[in-house]
């Protein structure tokens, strides 16, 4: 049998998906499933984005466009990122993608080199570790702490361990899993360490317009950074969007270029007809994105109110995304278990709710104590948040 690239034993997966597959598995079997496991929508996308794209391929735009995105696409992109985060930006530091996991990629092949170390946030987004890996650096995680509002990130912690040989920190404010939001005074502070120690910064704004409660803000408004950052952003999350695969980075032109280059050679382009539903998406109605807020607000007010009535299990509420990252280190001790996994499937068995866990999201870090699961409910419609979530209190409780 021919031999396979050694490097693939450094690739790791969005794990997430194996969680995905045993829930399905017992889905198959005939049982209910209450499915907090995926950052999938259940929300359509809205007709007029639909009909944007439609319209599209029946004017023929289903060949080769520009590898860099569309003109039209990358001057809207440019024109609402950049008034969102209070920043001009020209068309050509925007970069369309096939959605937001190709810019990590990109990145770390645009400004990493084999043995250079990257800082990445664990528990994190498991791509990071994983590309990091697969081409050729080293992944250093930093960590967070939790605090009476969810999380924060462990800053001595950061500077610690950036050492000479470290070239970039990936950012991700409005955080999967553990939907964490810097403070302005965090937010500065990862900012001056990128700045004092020459580091680039990706800056994943995936949830950046995700949120309930408050207002956005981007490390790239910070004076010095935006010379050295790039954004990943996506239509994934806020215009329902996730099987249309439609992103972009926006980044200095020196960096914007090069991700040009690796598009060409990775997939050419991005789809021609997806793209005008991107522009239909950014200049059309924005009334579906506010409603679909609302919807997922009161989702998420109903799975926190319940989770806090949970024996041995708490979560404070997010202003941002839709996960929530709750400790379940009493609930678990309760009824006996000591490793989350097992602790995760027996739920799915006994109640059907389907979740993921913080070993899903980075390898766990020296003097981690805690356990905790993640809980998607973007997914997943109230009356069943409700029902599934209240059938896993019921069986932890009269444990």
């Amino acid at each position: 049998m021919q031999k396979l690239a050694h490097r693939l034993e450094r690739l790791g997966t969005e794990t997430a998906f194996s969680v995905a597959q045993a829930a399905a598995a017992w889905k198959a079997k005939g049982n209910l499933v209450y499915p907090f496991h995926l950052g999938d929508i259940n929300i359509p996308t809205a007709p007029h984005i639909i009909e944007a794209m439609n319209k599209a391929i029946a004017d023929g735009y289903t060949g080769y466009c520009p590898g860099p995105g569309i003109p039209q696409l990358r001057e809207a992109l440019a024109e609402d990122i950049g008034s969102r985060r209070g920043i001009e930006f020209a068309p050509e530091n925007v970069v369309v993608m096939t959605g937001g996991k190709p810019v990590i990629t990109k990145f770390l092949q645009a400004v990493m080199n084999p043995g250079e170390e990257v800082l990445y946030p664990n528990p994190g987004f498991p791509i990071y570790e994983s590309q990091i890996e697969y081409l050729g650096g080293t992944a250093v995680p930093y960590r967070y702490v939790p605090t009476d509002k969810g999380f924060a990130i462990d800053l001595d912690q950061v500077r610690a361990s950036i050492t000479p040989n470290t070239t970039a920190i990936i950012y991700n404010d409005l955080q999967n899993p553990i939907s964490a939001e810097s403070t302005a005074a965090e937010r500065e502070a990862i900012a001056q360490i990128a700045i004092e120690h020459d580091l680039w910064v990706l800056s994943d704004e995936a949830y950046f317009e995700t949120r309930y409660e408050g207002v956005s803000s981007s490390i790239t408004s910070i004076p010095g950074m935006a010379e050295r950052t790039v954004i990943l952003y996506t239509f994934s999350k806020k215009f329902a969007m996730t099987g249309s695969r439609l992103g972009c980075a926006v980044a200095p032109r020196e960096i914007a270029q090069v991700l040009s280059t690796l598009n060409t050679n990775d997939e050419s382009c991005t789809t021609h007809y997806v793209q005008w539903a991107g522009i239909e998406a950014l200049r059309g109605p924005q009334e579906p994105v506010q409603q679909m807020l609302d919807i997922l607000k009161d989702r998420r007010d109903a799975a926190c109110e319940i989770v806090n009535a949970i024996p041995g299990m708490s979560v404070a509420v997010p202003q941002s995304t839709f996960y929530l990252f709750p400790d379940v280190t009493e609930a678990m001790q309760k009824l006996g278990y000591t490793a989350v996994g097992d602790f995760a499937s027996d739920a799915l068995y006994k109640t059907g709710v389907s979740f993921c866990t913080r070993e899903h999201f980075g390898r766990r870090l020296p003097g981690e104590d805690r356990q905790y699961i993640r809980l998607a409910y973007s997914g997943i419609e109230t009356p069943a948040i409700q029902e599934g979530l209240g059938r896993l209190r019921e069986w932890i409780a009269n444990a």
